[in-house]
């Protein structure tokens, strides 16, 4: 399992390239963790503590696949994969929350997520066109607690104050999170999430060690190895259920197919998992920036061959994106610093 060592501060890893010089550096640490917790990538303070956010929804969403709710709901790969999702709140997300809902027998009164606008610009502006009034279903996270809802009735738990985290299901949740990543988490520090439930404090090593178990959960129980698998297999089938049109878990994952499962989190954390080499991926931007959180995630796949060099052309604006000023001239590019993961 993975060991303790001393605190090392994360590496300039991702740079603002404008002009003639870097305008903006982000500190990011990376870890890739092989099933026995050996670290095959350890970039900065890969032991040091962070709320992973949205970066485990397939780890929580395990709670709902262990609990035979595939089979009692009839439930489909998009579901599966949208109970992963930090999605667009684009029609087809929005549509297959509220079939879902009809199934479980909930209305979008159960949500407790709250409500929010859309983050994605062109969803925010057809929302402010069409006097739309957002509401928890438009709630990026709906998915997931979909899926709560759905553990619980599958559990035959009552759905009220399924957030919280004394509730049946985020107990459930706890124990997993504890199994995949061979910790004891209940002194670990605790948060309340962007949509309400708990998060807990991890190691990025560990996160990375989780995701590993995702691709190789042997030392798992059965169900739960046929849980991660269908899990895998959902995100990669149905890519666009598990973010939307021009998010990058969206757009890498319909290139790659099944060789890369991966979720993006508030905070610049990603986590991901590489299926046939059975590593697992958690990354954390110190400043918190989604960007840096990207282009880090987008090197480890070139590293490992993940993608091919045509793959990387294809995928060039996503793994270091240009910047473009108000005339839609390039101006700059993200890039990922030179001396790491080379070769």
């Amino acid at each position: 399992m993975l060991d303790a060592t001393p605190k090392k501060e994360a590496p300039v890893l991702v740079e603002v390239h404008r002009g003639d010089m870097v305008e903006s550096r982000h500190r990011v640490s990376i870890a890739v963790s092989n099933v026995k917790g050996e670290m095959l990538v350890a970039l900065g303070d890969v032991f040091q503590e962070v709320y992973p956010r949205s970066a485990i929804k397939p780890l929580q969403a395990l709670a709902m696949m262990e609990s035979g709710a595939v089979d009692k709901f009839g439930l489909t790969d998009k579901e599966i994969s949208l109970s992963c999702a930090s999605h667009n709140a684009e029609p087809d997300h929005i549509a297959t929350v509220e079939n879902w809902l009809e199934k479980i027998g909930c209305t979008r009164d159960d949500f407790e997520c709250g409500p929010h606008f859309p983050f994605r610009e062109p969803q925010l502006i057809e929302f402010v066109r069409s006097g739309i009034t957002p509401e928890p279903i438009h709630n990026n996270c709906s998915g997931k607690h979909t899926g709560f809802l759905t553990a619980a009735k599958a559990m035959g738990y009552d759905t009220e104050g399924y957030i919280k985290f004394g509730h049946p299901v985020q107990q459930s949740i706890l124990g997993i999170l504890e199994q995949m990543s061979g910790l004891d988490l209940i002194s670990s520090p605790r948060g309340i999430d962007g949509c309400g439930i708990p998060t807990i404090g991890m190691p990025l090593g560990n996160m990375a060690l989780a995701f590993a178990r995702m691709a190789d959960p042997s030392d798992q129980p059965e169900r739960r190895q046929e849980a991660c698998t269908r899990i895998m297999k959902a995100m990669a089938v149905e890519p666009f259920m598990v973010a939307g049109t021009g998010r990058f878990c969206t757009d890498v994952m319909k290139v790659v197919g099944d060789r890369a499962i991966m979720k993006t989190g508030a905070e610049g954390v990603y986590c991901a998992t590489l299926i046939e080499q059975k590593l697992g991926i958690a990354i954390k931007a110190e400043d918190g920036s989604g960007r840096a959180a990207e282009v880090a995630l987008g090197q480890v796949l070139k590293y490992f061959g993940i993608t091919s060099t045509e793959e990387n052309t294809a995928l060039s604006q996503s793994f270091e994106p240009l910047i473009r000023n108000a005339e839609g001239d390039v101006t700059g590019q993200v890039r990922f610093a030179p001396g790491f993961l080379e070769g």
